[in-house]
C-alpha cells in the first residue's frame, strides 16, 4: 500500500491497532470489517478442529471436518481483504487528487475516480460474501461442535455479523457515488441479498447453539 511501509497483515498487533488509530484515511472501517470476519472464521475453524463434538457421534466429526475445509479458504480470503480494502480506498483518495485544470484533465480525473470507487465498492462486497458464507458454516459448527466451546462459536457469529455489517456500510457510501446507475443498482441488490442471507444464517447459528 502506498500509505504504509509494510502490509497491514504483516504488522504486529499493537502496530496494527496504532495504524487503525492514526488520523489517516486508511486503514479504515473496511479493513477492520475484514479483520473482524477473519477472526470470526478462525474461531469457527478452532471449534471445528476439536476432537470433542456435540454428542460424540462420528457423523458430527465428519460434518465438522467438512465445515473446516470450507471455512479455511474464507479465512484466507478475508485476511487478503484486510489489505485490499485499504488499497482500494487509497486509490480513491489518490484519484480525487488528480489535476483538473482543463476539460481533458477533468475527464481523466472523473474516469479515475469512478474506476476507483467501483473497486472500493466491490472489495467490501467481497468481504460481505466471505462473511455470509462463513455464517452459513457457523450453523454446522454451532449444531455439532462441542458445547464447551459454545461461547467461542457465539463470539465468532457476532464477529462475522459485525464484519458483514461494517463492510455493508462501506458498500453503501461508495456505491452512492457511482455514476453508472445500472452498475450501482446491481451492486446494491447483491449487498441487500447478502445481508438478508447472512441475517438468516446468523439467526440459525444462534438458535443451534441453544
Amino acid at each position: 500500500m502506498a500509505e504504509h511501509d509494510i502490509r497491514l497483515t504483516d504488522m504486529v498487533l499493537v502496530d496494527l491497532l496504532d495504524a487503525f488509530s492514526a488520523a489517516e484515511p486508511v486503514p479504515g472501517g473496511g479493513s477492520a470489517s475484514a479483520l473482524s470476519g477473519a477472526i470470526g472464521v478462525s474461531l469457527l475453524v478452532m471449534v471445528a478442529s476439536m476432537e470433542k463434538t456435540r454428542t460424540g457421534v462420528p457423523e458430527e466429526s465428519a460434518d465438522l471436518s467438512e465445515a473446516s475445509a470450507r471455512l479455511r479458504p474464507l479465512r484466507d480470503n478475508l485476511v487478503t481483504l484486510i489489505d485490499r480494502d485499504s488499497e482500494a480506498y487509497a486509490a480513491v483518495v489518490n484519484a480525487y487528487k488528480l489535476p483538473k485544470a482543463d476539460d481533458a484533465e477533468k475527464a481523466t480525473r472523473r474516469a479515475a475516480v469512478q474506476s476507483a470507487l467501483r473497486n472500493a465498492t466491490e472489495v467490501p462486497l467481497e468481504t460481505m460474501r466471505e462473511c455470509q458464507q462463513a455464517l452459513r458454516g457457523a450453523v454446522t459448527v454451532a449444531r455439532t461442535g462441542s458445547r464447551n466451546a459454545a461461547s467461542d462459536v457465539g463470539a465468532a457469529i457476532e464477529l462475522l455479523w459485525a464484519g458483514l455489517r461494517g463492510a455493508a456500510c462501506n458498500v453503501d457510501i461508495n456505491v452512492a457515488e457511482l455514476s453508472d446507475s445500472a452498475v450501482a443498482s446491481r451492486l446494491r441488490e447483491e449487498r441487500h441479498m447478502l445481508e438478508r442471507d447472512a441475517a438468516a444464517d446468523a439467526a440459525a447459528a444462534r438458535q443451534a447453539l441453544g
